[in-house]
């Protein structure tokens, strides 16, 4: 039960930072790409940022496309709809005449 609230919690998350999570996928993986094509010595350094830079690509195409599974989740089951009511739902203030 509580794996279940922390993996909606996530998904909430990702969902409200969808730009967020797609720009920390990328670093990541640059930066993981980046320290192993590092470590590969017998590649020159215009091959090793050119992996990088491929593998980053790749990454970034994946995080995307995760996050557009979960928009679609969050479509057909309606919860996108639930928060946009919520959020413009008026809010009831006292006002002093």
């Amino acid at each position: 039960m509580a794996e279940n609230n922390t993996m909606e919690s996530v998904r909430k998350w990702v969902v409200e930072h969808k730009l967020r999570t797609v720009g920390c996928l990328w670093l990541s993986g640059i930066a993981g790409s980046i320290a192993y094509n590092w470590s590969q010595p017998h590649m020159k350094t215009s091959v090793k940022i050119i992996h990088a830079r491929l593998h980053a690509q790749a990454l970034t195409l994946a995080a995307l496309a995760g996050a557009a599974v979960v928009e679609y989740y969050d479509h057909s089951s309606g919860a996108k709809a639930e928060r946009v009511a919520k959020f413009l739902q008026p809010q009831a203030h006292s006002h002093k005449e």
